[in-house]
């Protein structure tokens, strides 16, 4: 039982599902059956009816034939066999033929594509025709009054355009004629070549306005200005060449020559109304013209410079020279009094030669002053190089006398530095002397003729011909450590001494009273006898603290030295 009612919804679900796929091919069939009812109901009759406003011959009735038969072809042949396709397609669905049904049916919705863009590609090819028709008709109303307007032009201002304006006559005159062919063939129907007509007779009144508008200024400075301008110029250089200026090697003239030959070919290209050459050539002749006024305006002016500046150049170069040589030989007599080093000669050696290379610069000046040929402005340049060398040449110089002033300066202060160490140690002697001391001690002695014998080698090495200041320098430097040691052993020496003598003093007043203190004294007594005075204020001091606590502090406030 089972089996069979899964048997009877099995065929009543297949029933369904054909109904469904059914349905589906018979709403597709409506809505290209609508599609295909909308396509015969347009209006495309009443819309190829309005060529007839046209002249119906030439290539209007030829496309006016031809849409009238592709539309006739629409309605009674290829829109009848789509309906008999879609009575195919539902009668393969009431079979169950589902997929034959659609394949019928895409067929057939293709069709109607076509169709509809052999409808639209129609209406438009029409659309263009009436356009081209509108367009042209109402372009050659406005072009009509221009051309008589560019007769008019000429006729009133024909001395403006010489014998171009017979070119220019011809011009209109062929303009007009397009007119005429204009006309022609909208009277044949070929409104598509009406139409090509017209944008070249646009194109070329267009072309003919702005070339009769800026021929006469062209035309102008082709015939009158620049040949003039030229003249003038060429008067000009010849002026320049007798009045001294150096102009032969710019070549003006051939220049000039050149362009006077150049501006009779643009005069000729005018007069057969061609401006382009002149429109392009006309600002770079001018141009040109400008840049060989400057070019002479700057070889005057370069002259004037240059006679003025080079006998102050000159007389500037021959005073440093001069110092030059003086410096030469002042460093060749420091080479005999000084050890004079390699960077220093070198540095002379430099300056002469950087001297010498100015001088050929002066001398290659003045040949091209006296040839006459060369122009001024290669000789200023040449001048404002050998300004800069004189400038830089003065540096040089300055410097190199800086250096040798800094070699006897350098022996001056060694020399005054000597004395003042020599005077130190006389001052150190002095001290010695002046003091109650009962003597030297050993290692002082030492001292002082390590500082004696460094002083004397300086002067030694001071005294040397030629000098060697960096020896000096050694020396110098030695006796000046030398020295400085003396000085400070000796000023120590001196407070251990006047300390010592100061705390025995003071413990005198205990001897008495404490005899280990004055044995102790004694012994410092005894150590400042034999030049031991560092070891004779220890042992008094540490004596005196003993019985005295902070008798040292009190000692070194009252006396101002140190006894500690």
């Amino acid at each position: 039982m089972e089996y069979v009612i899964m048997i009877v919804l099995a065929i009543v679900g297949v029933i369904i599902y054909g109904l469904i796929l059914r349905k589906k091919v018979y709403d597709e069939v409506d809505r290209l059956e609508d599609w295909k009812l909308q396509i015969s109901s347009r209006n495309v009759t009443d819309e190829l009816s309005k060529v007839k406003s046209l002249n119906l011959s030439g290539e209007t009735q030829e496309q006016f034939e031809k849409w009238r038969d592709e539309w006739e072809d629409i309605l009674n042949r290829k829109l009848p066999d789509l309906e008999e396709g879609l009575f195919n397609a539902e009668e393969h669905a009431d079979r169950y033929r589902f997929k034959k049904a659609n394949e019928v049916l895409k067929q057939l919705e293709q069709g109607l594509h076509l169709i509809e863009a052999s409808i639209d590609g129609m209406l438009q090819e029409l659309e263009n025709l009436l356009k081209s028709e509108e367009e042209g008709r109402k372009e050659v109303e406005d072009l009509e009054p221009q051309i008589k307007e560019l007769k008019k032009k000429l006729l009133q201002q024909r001395y403006l355009f010489g014998k171009a304006e017979h070119q220019f006559e011809q011009s209109i005159a062929e303009t007009q004629q397009k007119i005429s062919e204009y006309y022609e063939h909208v009277e044949a129907g070929n409104y598509f070549e009406a139409h090509d007509i017209v944008e070249a007779v646009k194109a070329n009144i267009e072309q003919t306005s702005v070339t009769m508008d800026e021929f006469p200024e062209l035309y102008k400075a082709c015939k009158k200005e620049l040949p003039a301008q030229f003249d003038e110029l060429l008067h000009n250089v010849l002026e320049m060449k007798n009045s001294g200026y150096r102009t032969d090697h710019y070549e003006i003239e051939k220049e000039i020559s050149n362009y006077q030959e150049r501006v009779k070919v643009l005069v000729e290209a005018l007069e057969q109304a061609t401006i382009e050459e002149a429109q392009q050539e006309i600002p770079e002749l001018e141009k040109r013209l400008r840049q060989i006024y400057d070019q002479l305006e700057k070889e005057a002016v370069d002259q004037s410079y240059v006679v003025k500046q080079y006998p102050s150049i000159q007389e500037q170069l021959q005073l440093i020279v001069e110092e030059l040589n003086n410096t030469k030989n002042e460093v060749e007599l420091l080479q005999s009094m000084y050890h004079v080093t390699e960077r220093d000669i070198e540095m002379q050696m430099s300056v002469e030669q950087a001297g010498n290379s100015a001088v050929k610069h002066l001398e290659d000046v003045k040949m091209n002053i006296e040839d006459e040929v060369t122009s001024y402005t290669i000789i200023r340049e040449k001048l404002e190089r050998l300004s800069e060398q004189v400038i830089e040449l003065k540096q040089q110089h300055e410097a190199l006398k800086e250096q040798i002033a800094s070699i006897r300066k350098e022996e001056k202060e060694a020399k005054e530095q000597i004395a003042e160490t020599k005077q130190a140690l006389k001052e150190v002697y002095r001290k010695l002397q002046k003091s109650n001391i009962p003597g030297i001690p050993r290692y002082i002695e030492d001292i002082l003729e390590v500082s004696r014998a460094s002083l004397m080698d300086v002067q030694q090495v001071i005294e040397e011909q030629p000098l060697n200041m960096e020896k000096v320098q050694v020396v110098l430097n030695k006796a000046l450590n030398d020295t400085n040691e003396a000085q400070e052993q000796t000023d120590k020496l001196l407070d251990q001494a006047n300390g010592a003598e100061l705390v025995i003093q003071y413990g005198n007043r205990y001897r008495s009273k404490y005899p280990l203190l004055a044995s102790k004294l004694d012994e410092a007594e005894e150590a400042f006898r034999m030049y031991k005075y560092d070891k004779a204020l220890e042992i008094a001091s540490q004596a005196i603290e003993e019985v005295e606590p902070g008798a040292l502090s009190r000692i070194q406030d009252l006396h101002n030295i140190p006894v500690g």
